[in-house]
Parts: structure tokens; C-alpha cells; sequence
């Protein structure tokens, strides 16, 4: 992504070949903190046992997409 500016509680998609962490590979993350360098967010996981658990995560412009309403990265083939 351009850098541009973000703002928390913004929804970006993680991009499935340059995210630092293959396991957060097009999920979507929720911005809690916009940086010069990016953004800090969480992506929101459902256990096995059915709750919730937020991974915090500090993705690099590189590394992020808005998502413009709809998602931008399938990770279906």
C-alpha cells in the first residue's frame, strides 16, 4: 500500500505474500494505532473452544491493502 493516512478502527487485509508471518497470510486486521511506517492492529481468531482471541500484529506499508469495504486478497487458489 501507498502510504497514506489510516485511522483506528480502519480494516486492512494483510497481504498474502509479503506479510512477515505466513500463519496472518489475507487475514484482515483492525487498526488500532496508524504509524509513519504503517499500522499497529489485531487480527480478531476464534478458538476451538469457540472464544475469541485477539494477535497483535505491526505491519509495514508494504505489507497491507485497504480493504475498501470488500477484501482485496482471496487465499483460495
Amino acid at each position: 500500500m501507498t502510504p497514506e493516512p489510516l485511522a483506528a478502527g480502519e480494516i486492512v487485509q494483510l497481504h498474502p505474500l509479503k506479510v512477515g508471518r505466513s500463519e496472518f497470510a489475507g487475514c484482515l486486521m483492525v487498526v488500532t494505532d496508524p504509524r509513519t511506517w504503517g499500522a499497529i492492529g489485531y487480527i480478531e481468531a476464534l478458538k476451538p473452544d469457540g472464544s475469541s482471541a485477539r494477535f497483535f500484529y505491526r505491519a509495514s506499508w508494504e505489507e497491507i491493502e485497504r480493504t475498501g469495504g470488500a477484501v482485496v486478497w482471496k487465499t483460495d487458489p
